[in-house]
């Protein structure tokens, strides 16, 4: 049982041409960089690569699949991922590239991965104005996803030397960009239809956006139960619409199972549909898969889906969290 590639050596990368590219060279190739943005340091994998997404939460050692917000260089590259209403594309003409984090309904042709976006069927982007995070980006060529880059829990990073003394060793490498100017975080604002709602406050004020849309925003608390989430607060949160059953070690006629490591449960084979997250065990690639499958057994119609028992180490921790919530009364 193991989360793969913990430890590793991390490269510190000067903020020129040679290492931009090199950044960019092990984003494409699945790795992790530790880069500046305007507000704080963040953790980036390319968005697209579920894998890599694991990994930035095995390095981080999060507790739970939180939606992670997608950096990219334009807002041309943004419409690609999300789809854009006329308040959304006001906002993201007025304050991109800056700290401002707009949620919106995937587009069709959306590449971010179902790890990044937490499962949900919206979607987190920014662009930021670092120039540094801006060559990274276009240099790049993808979606990058990035929370800050410190273990869960600790201090947000300003510089590289704060980067390295929370994840020397768990990650690939840093873009070492000196002090960050350090703002505050990005302001998250969801556009997922009638008024914009404020999810998190940070570096363009309420004030300036409501000056832009004429409007008040709402605010998260207002739709609690129901639609979008962002980083940095309790989401709302993918379930599917079959009923969930843990820690199964027999599976019952007719239910979906979702196995783990290389044992086949009692039954599995009297299954309606059975998918396994990692037959070898491993936890990073478990928690790639963890929401395209679970998609996946709840397409198939069955009324249960039978979670084989997931260890609670490492990323186990965060799948079995998330698997609880899934299972949770409704």
């Amino acid at each position: 049982m193991n989360d793969h590639g913990s430890m590793r050596q991390t490269e510190r990368l000067a903020a020129d041409a040679a290492g931009l590219a090199r950044a960019a060279d092990i984003l494409r190739h699945g790795g992790l960089v530790a880069f500046p943005t305007e507000t704080v340091y963040g953790l980036g994998a390319d968005a697209t690569n579920a894998e890599a997404v694991a990994g930035i939460y095995a390095a981080k050692e999060r507790p739970s699949f939180n939606p992670l917000i997608s950096h990219l260089d334009s807002f041309e590259s943004a419409k690609i991922q999300g789809m854009f209403d006329e308040t959304a594309t006001r906002l993201a003409e007025a304050f991109w590239p800056g700290p401002l984090t707009l949620v919106v309904p995937i587009a069709p042709s959306c590449t971010i991965s179902d790890l990044a976006r937490a499962g949900l069927d919206s979607v987190g982007l920014r662009v930021p104005a670092h120039p540094l995070a801006h060559a990274l980006l276009q240099g790049t060529g993808r979606p990058v996803a990035a929370p800050s880059a410190n273990r869960s829990g600790r201090v947000s990073p300003t510089d590289a030397d704060h980067v390295l003394g929370d994840l020397d060793g768990r990650i690939d490498a840093v873009l070492d960009g000196g002090a960050a100017q350090v703002g505050v975080e990005s302001t998250i604002v969801s556009c997922l239809g009638g008024t914009p709602r404020l999810l998190r406050p940070g570096g363009v004020p309420r004030e300036a956006i409501e000056a832009l849309i004429g409007e008040k925003l709402g605010t998260g608390a207002e739709a609690a139960g129901s639609s979008p989430l962002a980083p940095g607060m309790l989401a709302s949160h993918y379930a599917p619409r079959a009923q969930v059953r843990l820690n199964a070690t027999s599976i019952r006629p007719g239910e979906a199972a979702l196995l783990f490591g290389p044992s086949a449960p009692q039954g599995v084979e009297a299954a309606q549909a059975a998918l396994n997250l990692s037959k070898n065990g491993d936890l990073v690639e478990a928690a790639a898969h963890l929401f395209s499958y679970l998609r996946q057994l709840d397409a198939s119609g069955a009324a249960t889906i039978a979670v084989s028992p997931v260890p609670e180490t490492g990323l186990g921790e965060a799948i079995n969290d998330r698997l609880r919530r899934a299972a949770a009364e409704r």
